[in-house]
């Protein structure tokens, strides 16, 4: 097996295990969390006047559904994600909305489903594409599916260091896990797509136009309230906890929540999301010169 197959296995289990029920069960936490993100790409797609739109690593499928919505009965929003427990929730909620909301969902690999040619013609992403073993190979893989000038629109995060929230559980955790597993530059993960310059040779050499890679600081708040459950459910140490002995845990728990403090503000918890807004275009295919069609 290659080096990018292992990872692919790797992402697949992880987000069909732990780590996918963890992102379920705190559905409503994270969709409030992000909800800021979820505005920014509604609002491309009614400037974009997209009809078919696919959300890549679309979770739990807050986002599709939102610009469905926005689409109303002039279109149609493909929620993918590698996910089956996400999906699954995805397509629950959209059953649960009102009838005729227009948004699917498909289980599978991005870098590798074989979507239809030029079925889109607006790509978007909350968060969904840093997670690739062949991020070439995957936005290849989108530009296939896009039609000449569909616009693509994805957020990512910046740097951990400019992220200080979303690491703060992992700094205060790990003198009391020494197994807990240690961010790898590049990624696959949350910060794969850190370096701009490297997003930018990403998309350049996938067939991607027209590159913009904008810095973009987003203020984003969640329930003190819910806290604790995010702390103890998502990302390295949630991972870890959720196998930890209970004298472990509960002096885990502790630790981190301290560290939390700076954050907290009455009720509510308040950071700062420093990410990227990518934006490119499928460029036209070429013209074929009338000499090169000739028998």
């Amino acid at each position: 097996m290659s080096v990018n197959q292992e990872t692919s296995s790797e992402q697949a289990a992880l987000w069909n295990g732990s780590a996918g029920r963890a992102w379920v069960d705190a559905q409503q936490s994270l969709d409030r969390l992000f909800m800021p993100f979820e505005n920014l790409l509604v609002d491309e797609a009614r400037a974009a006047s997209a009809h078919r739109v696919l959300d890549v690593g679309c979770g739990t499928g807050a986002t599709t559904l939102a610009v469905a919505r926005a689409l109303g009965g002039e279109g149609h929003c493909v929620g993918a994600d590698i996910s089956e427990p996400m999906v699954a929730a995805a397509r629950a909620r959209a059953r649960a909305e009102r009838e005729g909301t227009p948004a699917s969902f498909i289980c599978g690999d991005v870098q590798r489903h074989a979507f239809e040619p030029g079925s889109f013609d607006l790509i978007v992403s909350r968060f969904g594409v840093m997670f690739f073993d062949s991020p070439v190979q995957a936005f290849a893989n989108l530009r296939h599916a896009a039609r000449d000038g569909t616009a693509l629109r994805v957020i990512a995060w910046r740097s951990a260091a400019e992220n200080p929230f979303m690491t703060t559980a992992e700094r205060a955790a790990a003198p009391l896990l020494p197994n807990l597993p240690v961010r790898q530059p590049g990624g696959p993960g949350q910060f794969a797509f850190a370096d701009r310059q490297r997003v930018s040779a990403i998309l350049e050499e996938s067939g991607w136009a027209g590159i913009d890679v904008r810095p973009i600081d987003v203020e984003c708040t969640l329930p003190e309230r819910d806290l604790i459950g995010y702390l103890t459910r998502l990302g390295p140490v949630g991972l870890i906890l959720q196998n930890a002995d209970e004298r472990t845990r509960a002096q885990v728990v502790d630790t981190v929540r301290a560290a939390f403090d700076p954050y907290v503000h009455g009720t509510e918890v308040r950071f700062t999301a420093a990410c990227w807004m990518i934006g490119a275009q499928a460029p036209s295919a070429p013209a074929v010169p009338a000499e090169a069609t000739r028998v």
